[in-house]
């Protein structure tokens, strides 16, 4: 992982690959940002000038690189876009500046090491760079012949240092920040790595055997449930979705607390390993991405490490509902009856809508503890996607201000969200003349009809949202900002803000 360090330095004299500034879109056209002055003084005050000569005009992750002025010690400078100068008095905003730090991260593989003169002003300012630097250099390369080795032919390995200029090295606030940002970064990758990991070598007792190495080495207490034991326990929506493979279902719980915490969050995490649709297979073309079913149990995992590494004053539980959903002799079918951990009865509809079955299970568990609240997150329905896109992900909750504080954390920490409602008409639909309820509804408000299966599972008198992430999960386009192609840790940085919400008292 890229490593980071601070400086107030002058850039002019720092050996160095690279040096990254900002740079934004005015009204005449592009503006060199603040923390560049040095830089834009060797270019006689006419840096602006360059850059637009050579078609840069300051927008959004734009990156525009040009020889470094005479006497620097850097060879190359790298122009990257915050998109609209502010307004007079007020600084960039801190996605912006992640975004853009990421994308010159991204441009910057291959090197060793990148001075950034991006705009600092204050510590908040200094963790989004940094943040973003860390997320924007991630590559996935375990399984590339020469992805481990940067001397190999055509091999490159991401930036190995990023100097944040500006960033005070004894400052405690910057110290703080950088630290902050690097174990949710590090974190965050490693949710990544795990939803870009195949399905061959990730599967639910691989997946458990992860959580227990990484609980061991912070200090989490780690649980993991198997086959007998849910057998045991009476978890029948695991055991439902996971009866049709080889690989045996599992449940995880996470458990990081705090001898100062005053509050108690679960979260919750959907973990198909991979997903064929079981008996109600998913028809072609729908498959090859289906090893990022999983990808709310990684960041479920990642979010309770992070808080371990934070030492937040908050007590942190993570439920993970892991199992593989395939098809064979021994799989659910379609008209199946399960009976949940709950003690309630399931008619199982469409294998293809196993996340609420799993989910329902570690819900239940979850809401045993009496959290003062649950969040669940899942890659639940192509019906969000249609809904909010691939960059946003939906909250349905049962408490509205409960709802609006997960808004208004997804929106701080940049993760694209929006709040949903949960029609009480829709769950009518679900209704079955065999068991208590049936795992599908009406096919108009999917994601919803979704939410409102979950809410069934939830204990009485305890908060709860539901976060449907199936659309900014994983990126099947190119890469953008700090956010890589292929699986994107969505949902991490929302629960680690979360949790700090609830450690300092701001949750209500």
């Amino acid at each position: 992982m890229t490593a980071l360090t601070l400086s107030t330095a002058a850039a002019p004299g720092l050996r160095a690959d690279a040096i990254v500034l900002g740079v934004a879109k005015g009204d005449k056209g592009p503006v060199v940002a603040p923390g560049a002055e040095a830089v834009d003084k060797a270019y006689d005050g006419g840096l602006a000038g360059i850059l637009e000569t050579l078609g840069a005009s300051g927008a959004e992750g734009e990156v525009t690189k040009l020889p470094a002025p005479s006497g620097f010690k850097s060879p190359l400078v790298v122009a990257v876009g915050l998109g609209a100068e502010p307004q007079k008095d007020s600084g960039y905003d801190a996605e912006a500046l992640r975004k853009a730090a990421g994308a010159a991260a991204r441009a910057l593989t291959g090197a060793k090491k990148a001075v950034f003169v991006l705009p600092v002003g204050d510590a908040a300012d200094v963790g989004a760079i940094g943040e973003g630097v860390l997320l924007g250099a991630y590559s996935f390369d375990t399984y590339k012949e020469n992805g481990k080795d940067p001397k190999a032919k055509n091999g490159k390995a991401p930036l190995a240092e990023a100097a944040l200029l500006g960033a005070k090295p004894r400052d405690k606030d910057h110290k703080a920040a950088v630290e902050r940002a690097t174990a949710v970064a590090e974190e965050l990758n490693r949710a990544r790595d795990l939803i870009n990991t195949p399905p061959n070598d990730l599967n639910p007792e691989s997946f458990a055997a992860i959580t227990q190495a990484a609980a061991k080495e912070h200090g989490i207490k780690v649980q993991v449930l198997d086959v007998k034991a849910l057998e045991k326990g009476g978890y029948g929506g695991i055991l439902g979705v996971g009866a049709g493979s080889a690989a045996g279902p599992r449940l995880v719980k996470l458990s990081y607390t705090s001898s100062k915490a005053k509050k108690h969050l679960a979260f919750v995490g959907k973990g198909i390993t991979y997903d064929s649709g079981g008996i109600s297979l998913k028809p072609a073309g729908h498959n090859e991405t289906m090893k990022c079913d999983m990808s709310g149990a990684a960041a479920v995992f990642a979010a309770v490490v992070a808080a371990a590494r934070l030492g937040l004053e908050v007590n942190v539980t993570g439920w993970l509902a892991l199992a593989e959903n395939m098809p064979s002799g021994s799989a659910t079918r379609p008209g199946d009856v399960l009976r949940m951990y709950s003690g309630k009865t399931v008619e199982v509809l469409n294998t293809d809508a196993e996340g609420r079955l799993v989910l329902a299970d570690a819900l239940w568990a979850a809401s045993a503890e009496k959290p003062d609240a649950i969040v669940d997150v899942a890659t639940l329905t192509g019906a969000m996607m249609l809904a909010l896109g691939s960059r946003t992900f939906g909250i349905m909750a049962n408490d509205d201000a409960f709802r609006s504080a997960l808004h208004e954390a997804a929106e701080e920490v940049g993760e694209p969200a929006w709040p949903m409602p949960l029609p009480e008409h829709l769950r009518k639909g679900m209704d079955s003349p065999t068991a208590d309820i049936a795992n599908m509804g009406e096919r108009m408000g999917g994601g919803l009809v979704a939410g409102l299966f979950l809410r069934e599972f939830v204990g009485e008198g305890i908060t709860w949202a539901h976060l449907d992430i199936a659309g900014p999960a994983f990126n099947e386009g190119g890469p953008f900002g700090y956010t890589p192609k292929g699986g994107t840790g969505t949902a991490v940085r929302t629960l680690v803000r979360l949790a700090e919400l609830a450690a300092s008292g701001d949750l209500g």
